[in-house]
């Protein structure tokens, strides 16, 4: 039962980015509406099936790289249904709805057995330290999604009138993830002490989230220090989407640790 809700969610995001995508295409807001709504659909289903998920686990639905990836590309269609609210920002949907649906994707290729928590999980920290990084890791992949958009306006025509608009969602995007990952990093910390007995393990998994932090520090730095603007900054947005990936997927692949439980739940993700 929980597999065909979760391949539902799948199957309505790629019928959304279709749908969405052949509205672009053919300059048609009815279908892109439609591509919408079907986008809206699947992110009301993959919740339920979290939720589901959740409940026969007893536990949140955020204990390995397979259930850490579904909440991912949940948290992206969050930030997304409140920028089409609250925001009104209909020039990142597109690009919005891949991620989304990309993610979810290499979810589907994850194991997604229900295990049980393995005891150094067992903590208060859990739900607010790997729901932090989700979301943070949401936002930065969205950020990157307007630096894609920028560029691409920007080429097309450097006087948009919307690409002032997306270049402060770029920074408002990547200073929401900033202080959600610093938040992860310093409950990641507090947490790592009563589970190791040391705030700081140079983990491979604490040293990419730090570096992680270090960049997009670095990106409002110059933002609001250095005053940069535009297309430098686009880039730098479109740049963070590849660290960001090595940092959830890279990491618990190729440099495994204490945060990858591998012999027990299949590298899990904190």
């Amino acid at each position: 039962m929980l597999d065909y809700i979760f391949f539902a969610g799948l199957v309505l995001y790629f019928a959304a980015l279709c749908v969405y995508a052949a509205g672009q295409v053919f300059r048609k807001e009815n279908i892109r509406r439609a591509g919408w709504i079907l986008y809206l659909c699947g992110a009301a289903v993959s919740f339920v099936y979290l939720a589901v998920r959740g409940f026969k686990a007893g536990r949140l639905p955020l204990s390995n790289q397979f259930e850490f990836a579904a909440s991912f590309s949940w948290g992206i269609a969050v930030l997304m249904m409140f920028l089409h609210y609250r925001s009104k920002a209909e020039w990142i949907e597109l690009v919005g709805i891949i991620m989304t649906f990309l993610i979810l994707s290499y979810a589907a290729l994850q194991p997604r057995e229900v295990t049980e928590l393995m005891p150094a999980l067992r903590s208060a920290w859990f739900g607010f330290h790997i729901g932090s990084a989700a979301f943070s890791y949401a936002a930065f992949m969205l950020a990157g999604g307007a630096g894609i958009r920028y560029l691409m306006i920007d080429r097309k025509d450097p006087q948009d009138e919307r690409l002032e608009n997306i270049d402060y969602f770029m920074y408002r995007l990547i200073a929401f993830g900033l202080i959600l990952l610093t938040l992860t990093i310093v409950s990641g910390a507090i947490w790592a002490e009563e589970a190791w007995s040391s705030f700081w393990t140079w983990d491979p998994k604490e040293v990419w989230a730090l570096i992680t932090w270090i960049q997009y520090s670095i990106f409002i730095h110059l933002h609001l220090n250095r005053h940069k603007r535009g297309r430098f900054m686009a880039w730098y947005a479109v740049i963070g989407i590849p660290v960001v990936l090595f940092t959830f997927i890279g990491v618990n692949k190729l440099l495994p640790g204490l945060h990858s439980y591998a012999a027990v739940l299949m590298r899990t993700m904190l």
